[in-house]
């Protein structure tokens, strides 16, 4: 846990999954916000974020209860989309909420979503290799050799 999750409580957060039809305007706003302030700034990688996924994806937020601020996020992609079984991904915190947990709750809810929307089916990520550890926490395996996904050294793994 973080140091700055031993001085205040955990962020409450309400938590809502949403089709892309129902995300509003300012939701999807902060989604590619959050996205790009990670992903792309903070990573320091320059890729296509928006790849024509979002529109079919499920999406998770975790927002804030008083602040309605998007804390928490990831989204669930169908099979066949990107890879045969469903898949999560875009997983990601707000800086100033990591280290609170939120990263294992949205990977349990999202293996609890895929679970009853695509029962019987294995779940497939693209994981940066580094959080390899995090995911194998949730008992993902490791199925393919490290390789380079826009310059950042992935691997695929897979909850069965």
């Amino acid at each position: 846990m973080s140091e700055q999750c031993r001085q205040i409580p955990p962020p409450k957060l309400d938590w809502s999954w949403r089709e892309f039809s129902e995300l509003s305007g300012n939701r999807l706003y902060q989604i590619l916000y959050l996205r790009q302030q990670i992903f792309i700034i903070e990573q320091q990688c320059a890729y296509g974020d928006i790849d024509k996924h979002d529109h079919v994806a499920f999406h998770l937020c975790g927002t804030g209860s008083e602040t309605q601020s998007l804390q928490a996020y990831l989204r669930v992609l169908p099979p066949g989309k990107c890879f045969e079984e469903p898949s999560i991904g875009r997983v990601v915190t707000a800086p100033a909420s990591r280290g609170c947990g939120l990263g294992h709750e949205l990977m349990e809810r999202s293996v609890q979503f895929c679970r009853g929307r695509f029962a019987g089916m294995a779940i497939r990520i693209s994981a940066q290799a580094h959080l390899q550890p995090f995911y194998m926490s949730h008992g993902f395996v490791t199925v393919t050799a490290e390789h380079l996904v826009d310059g950042i050294p992935h691997v695929e793994m897979l909850l069965r």
